[in-house]
């Protein structure tokens, strides 16, 4: 039988480390497992208690709005004018999507058909590469991240633009995400301007991915692109509460910007869905309105744990840049383990080490030589498996 949607899909190599990490840990042996990005804080008692009441009442077992209850748009459109200044209309700029994947995905299907392009970034979170192909178009692949060992940075913006002018046919949509899962890299409001200006001239669609917006730290706070100036004319964002709220699970995030993309969106998901389950839909409405601070703890727990995973590595003698955001860090394979590449890599560090992490081959053939770090496992696990590290890795200073 054949399946021609699924069909190009390469393996998914996440699976082979896991398969070592379950083996590992059914011989009795503790992996520390920083690979997936499963998020591991508690959702808000806020949203848990609602979520109870709501489900208590029947009327809330029918089906919703495939395009999010009112109060729950409004109450998207109040964060984006508090945190970003940004005023959204409810009614036409913010659309509540069954979690970010899915609301990526059936974008690209709204936004692409078969001969259309996408510039997206290589290496990333395998949604922004697979999407278009999902919907029949080509994926350019345009780098992000490191260029090399010094540390210099890919200008994804320059990038982009470069990519648009020498491709056939021109791409109609440019996905980006910052802070950038994996390789943690930012961008400035100034280069968003840039970007969505260079748009307003050349029919393109920017679809940014927000999911990191309030996981940053030092102080550091990234730019929404809807503060950037006609950002509304070329732009969408996607805002997730699986990070900022630890809610990964429950399914909730939503869509802004463009009116005209949203519109159509919300005349897709008609034909395909119902919404999320209005318990959680209403539970999602109180918490975005009543636990105003609770980003901003979830992202000082993650904060701890980067320093103290940047901290355990350098002791190790794997020095790592502070990524600003994000809940991974990307780190190079160490020299003396190069030639391995990311596979073999990440299996050596299982089977030595009892560390799990996520091969950078499996974010795109640009990722080959690193690998990701979830920090999914507290301080004390952190350090524990720094330690491991150091004592396995024998060829490291």
């Amino acid at each position: 039988m054949e399946f021609r949607r699924i069909q190009g899909l390469p393996p998914y190599v996440f699976t082979i480390i896991d398969g070592l990490k379950q083996q590992a840990r059914r011989a009795g042996r503790d992996v520390v497992d920083l690979g997936f990005g499963n998020p591991d804080l508690p959702s808000p008692a806020t949203a848990v208690e609602k979520l109870a009441e709501a489900a208590h009442n029947s009327r809330n077992h029918r089906y919703s709005s495939s395009r999010g209850l009112p109060k729950l748009r409004e109450a998207v459109a109040a964060l984006y004018q508090r945190r970003f200044g940004v005023h959204l209309d409810p009614d036409t700029e913010v659309i509540s999507t069954i979690g970010a994947k899915e609301g990526f995905s059936h974008l690209m299907w709204v936004l692409l058909q078969a001969g259309d392009a996408a510039l997206v970034p290589s290496p990333s979170y395998p949604i922004h590469i697979w999407g278009p192909y999902f919907a029949g178009a080509d994926a350019r692949q345009v780098p992000i991240g490191p260029k090399g060992p010094d540390g210099e940075a890919h200008d994804y913006v320059d990038n982009v633009m470069q990519a648009w002018e020498y491709g056939w046919p021109k791409p109609r949509v440019v996905v980006l995400s910052f802070p950038h899962n994996p390789t943690t890299a930012v961008v400035s409001k100034a280069d968003l301007q840039r970007l969505v200006d260079w748009a307003r001239e050349r029919d393109v669609v920017l679809v940014h991915d927000f999911a990191y917006a309030d996981t940053t730290f030092d102080g550091w706070k990234p730019p929404s692109i809807m503060e950037c100036e006609g950002a509304k004319e070329v732009a969408v964002e996607l805002y997730s509460m699986t990070k900022s709220y630890s809610m990964a699970g429950w399914r909730v995030a939503f869509l802004v910007g463009n009116r005209e993309v949203v519109a159509a969106l919300a005349k897709l998901k008609s034909y395909l869905d119902y919404g999320t389950f209005q318990p959680i839909q209403i539970a999602a409405t109180v918490t975005l309105n009543e636990e105003l601070d609770y980003p901003q703890w979830t992202s000082s727990v993650y904060e701890s744990r980067r320093n103290a995973l940047v901290e355990g590595l350098d002791r190790a003698g794997w020095p790592l840049p502070k990524p600003k955001g994000t809940m991974f860090a990307w780190a190079r394979i160490p020299e003396p383990y190069a030639e391995l590449k990311s596979i073999e890599f990440a299996k050596l560090i299982v089977n030595e080490c009892d560390v799990a992490v996520s091969p950078g081959v499996g974010f795109g053939p640009q990722g080959d030589d690193y690998v990701r770090f979830a920090l999914i496992e507290n301080e004390q696990r952190i350090a524990q498996a720094a330690r491991q590290l150091k004592r396995g890795l024998v060829k490291l200073d």
